[in-house]
Order: structure tokens, then C-alpha cells, then sequence
């Protein structure tokens, strides 16, 4: 080495793709070289003096601090990660080389930044959650919340949101909050409706931010030139289902590179919601009637079974009530099977309004019906409903133009009186139910 070398170092380092950085006891940074301007977006004259602490991002600050106790008590640490922020508030994932000069008492250290590393394993599993939370979510909101969750590791999210559209009028629907902390909820919603019809009618990405306020109108430029939006469309295989926003911290601003990333990410968050209302629809066609969207017979059993469980415990009284529309053959012969559908969707409807919230109301099939009426501390109180359905139902009813009057036969049955189970129960009321018609019949032979 000759004299000329340690005048020429610090060309040398600043001709690396590293940041070399020289920081003195209390924590100042004496010396940086060039690339730290690439890597923090601060030139070494913003750097030099100020403590190295400065730039840390905050959640890094406790092990980042014990790990400068290490290099200064002499223990060389290699392949130590943190993270800062940058000047324009975008976090970079740094890997360390540092040990400590007790000649110079200063820790001298070399800064890779290994971001782009970092956001391409973020993104590689940030598919993998997605994935797993389409299979694991409970329902759609449990799904949305995960999603919250895993595109905050990869951006700077204040504010998330999740906009459906429905394909056949349009209309659009926040499902998902955008933020609950928002000064003006009324002027948040109002741009992420705006971004959310402009990016569905287009299928773009749309970025906004302070530097294109013209975009936004003057009423909500005050509250949304602070931070950015970002907004991708949300593709099904029928097209156009929805958008995903999201609104950046204050003081910081989305990139192209982040438009980017959500649009990646989008595909994978539309592809889970389908694949869960998918699920939805398959556990609803399971469970309930096509036509008039009651409960079927499966799960009024499910439910029978509970509430029974429930009543044995409580040793309360459970009523069954079959209910059958007499002659209700005659209408679709007379009228057609489209006239009996709806007579049979304004049946559910009439029956529904005679329960509380807390009974069930199913179909069985054809023109039967079941009602499950949970805590009846009386006999009687079963009988009133029954009554009050009978009236309710035998109320003339217009379809398609015709005026149509249907009389119900009900049969009641109770637990535990009746019968201990639910297909006990159900035979019995079903029993009733036949032994009412019967007696109608002859009443008007």
C-alpha cells in the first residue's frame, strides 16, 4: 500500500454498491459514502452528523440497538437486517456487515440493501397467504381482514378497502372499511367510489397522489392531497367484480412499482374472493330453497337438533308446526307452474312475517312447510301462531292477476311430548297436519 492509498479510500468506497457508514459512540454518523443516496434516497451531506437512529425505522429500533452493543463490545456481527426509511418515506430492508474500531471508537459498517430480495420473498408468500386464507377464511369479511393484513406488509397501508360491484344493476358496495380513523369518512368514501368506478369501467390500475391534484375535486383535495390512493380492478372469470384501494400513510407516496405489486397481488385476492362466494353459494344451495330462499329440509333438521339439545338442558317447551296448502295442485293445473312459484314465494313471505326472529321457517318441498318454534312456555302460544299463519295465508293473494285464496292445514307436534328427536317430532306434526285436512274434507262433503 502506498502513500497515496488511504487519500484515494474514499473514492474507492464510494465506487461500491454498498453504503459504507462510520458512526462514533454516541451514535452520529462521521462518514457515508455515496451509495447511500441510491440506497436511503439522502445525500452524505443529509447524513453526516445526524444519528444513525434518525433513519431507523421504529419497530427496528430495540434489536438494532442491541445490536450496536454487540459490534461495540468488540463482537463483529455479519448479515444483521433492519429496516429505514427513506427521504421519500418508503422503508428499505438493509443487511449489515459492522465491527467496531477501538483505535478510531467507531463502528464502522457496510449497508447492502437487500429491498428488492425482501419484497420478492414478501411477494412469494404474500401468495401463499392468499391462498391459505381462501381455504381457512370463515366468510368473506374474515377473508377481506387477512387480506388487510398481508398487503400491509408489503405497502404502507393507512386505509384499505374493498369494493364489490354487482354485475346486474352496477351498484357498489363497501363490504370492508377504508378507515375508521379518517377525519372526513364522508370525503374518503367519496374518492374511493370515484377510484373505484373509474378503475372498473377502465380495468386500470389508477394512482393518485399530491402531485396530481387535478384528479380529485377541489372538495376533497384537502383531505386527499396528503397521501396517496391507489386503486386496481378486481377480475373474475365473468369480468369486473369489484376494486381494491388502498390509501397510504400521511406524508407518504405510492410508486409505480407499488401500482405494480397491487395489481400482482390483485389477481390473487380476486381469485380467493371468487373462489369463497363460490363457497357461499354451494353452502346456501345446501342448506336453503332455490325458490323462495327458505331454510330446506337439512338444515331446518340442523337446526331442529340444537334447539332440542338446548331444550333439554333448559327444560323448555319446543313446538313443530307442518303447515300444507290444500289444493294447491289445482293452481299449478290451472295456471301454470309459474303461477304456483310465486304463490309459493308469497306463502314463505306471509309465514316469515308470523314468527319471531329468533323460529325458523322452512320448506320441505312441493307446497309443505315446517316451523319451528323455539321457548313456547305454552301449549296454547303454539296454537295462537298456528292460528295467526292460517289467517295470514288464507288472505287473498294477486298473481298474475288473479286473485288466489289458499287454506293451510297445520299440524302441531311438541317436544318433549311428542317425541324426543326430530324426525320423531316431524312425523307427528306431519300426523296433525293430516288428521286437519281430513276433518275439513268431510266438514265439506
Amino acid at each position: 500500500m502506498n502513500a497515496q492509498t488511504p487519500a484515494l479510500m474514499p473514492d474507492f468506497a464510494d465506487l461500491l454498491l454498498d453504503a459504507v457508514f462510520m458512526v462514533d459512540v454516541l451514535g452520529r454518523i462521521v462518514y457515508v459514502s455515496a451509495a447511500c443516496e441510491r440506497i436511503f434516497g439522502y445525500t452524505p451531506g443529509e447524513m453526516i452528523g445526524r444519528e444513525l437512529f434518525d433513519f431507523l425505522a421504529p419497530e427496528d429500533r430495540a434489536t438494532t440497538r442491541d445490536e450496536a452493543k454487540q459490534v461495540m463490545a468488540g463482537y463483529p456481527r455479519i448479515g444483521f437486517e433492519n429496516r429505514y426509511v427513506r427521504k421519500d418515506g418508503r422503508r428499505a430492508s438493509i443487511m449489515w456487515s459492522a465491527r467496531w474500531s477501538e483505535a478510531d471508537q467507531l463502528r464502522i459498517g457496510v449497508a447492502r440493501d437487500v429491498t428488492k430480495r425482501k419484497h420478492a420473498e414478501a411477494m412469494q408468500a404474500a401468495t401463499y397467504a392468499i391462498s391459505e386464507a381462501a381455504h381457512t377464511a370463515g366468510d368473506l369479511v374474515a377473508l377481506f381482514r387477512e387480506i388487510h393484513r398481508i398487503i400491509a406488509e408489503l405497502l404502507p397501508v393507512a386505509g384499505f378497502t374493498i369494493a364489490m360491484c354487482d354485475a346486474h344493476t352496477g351498484r357498489l358496495a363497501f363490504p370492508y372499511p377504508l378507515d375508521d380513523q379518517a377525519d372526513a369518512p364522508a370525503e374518503q368514501e367519496a374518492i374511493a367510489s370515484r377510484m373505484c368506478t373509474d378503475v372498473i369501467g377502465s380495468g386500470q390500475s389508477k394512482l393518485l397522489h399530491h402531485r396530481s391534484p387535478a384528479a380529485l375535486s377541489d372538495a376533497s383535495a384537502s383531505s386527499g392531497g396528503s397521501a396517496s390512493w391507489l386503486a386496481v380492478p378486481l377480475f373474475s372469470q365473468q369480468g369486473a367484480m369489484g376494486a381494491l384501494i388502498v390509501k397510504s400513510r400521511a406524508g407518504t407516496f405510492y410508486t409505480e412499482q407499488d401500482q405494480e405489486l397491487l395489481q400482482f397481488v390483485s389477481t390473487q385476492v380476486a381469485t380467493a374472493i371468487e373462489r369463497k362466494q363460490l363457497h357461499a353459494e354451494l353452502l346456501r344451495m345446501a342448506q336453503y330453497d332455490a325458490l323462495t330462499g327458505l331454510p330446506n329440509r337439512r338444515l331446518f333438521h340442523d337446526r331442529m337438533e340444537i334447539a332440542l339439545a338446548r331444550n333439554r338442558r333448559e327444560q323448555k317447551r319446543v313446538a313443530v308446526l307442518y303447515v300444507d296448502l290444500d289444493d294447491f295442485k289445482r293452481v299449478n293445473d290451472l295456471l301454470g307452474h309459474a303461477a304456483g312459484d310465486l304463490l309459493l314465494q308469497e306463502v314463505s313471505r306471509r309465514l316469515t312475517q308470523c314468527v319471531r326472529e329468533e323460529d325458523t321457517v322452512a320448506r320441505l318441498g312441493g307446497d309443505e312447510f315446517v316451523v319451528l318454534l323455539e321457548h313456547v312456555p305454552l301449549p296454547g302460544d303454539a296454537a295462537i301462531v298456528a292460528e295467526k299463519i292460517r289467517s295470514a295465508v288464507s288472505q287473498q293473494a294477486s298473481i298474475d292477476g288473479q286473485q288466489l285464496r289458499m287454506l293451510p292445514s297445520i299440524g302441531i307436534a311438541f317436544h318433549p311430548d311428542h317425541g324426543d328427536d326430530a324426525e320423531q317430532l316431524l312425523k307427528h306434526a306431519d300426523k296433525a297436519m293430516y288428521s286437519a285436512k281430513t276433518v275439513k274434507v268431510r266438514g265439506s262433503e
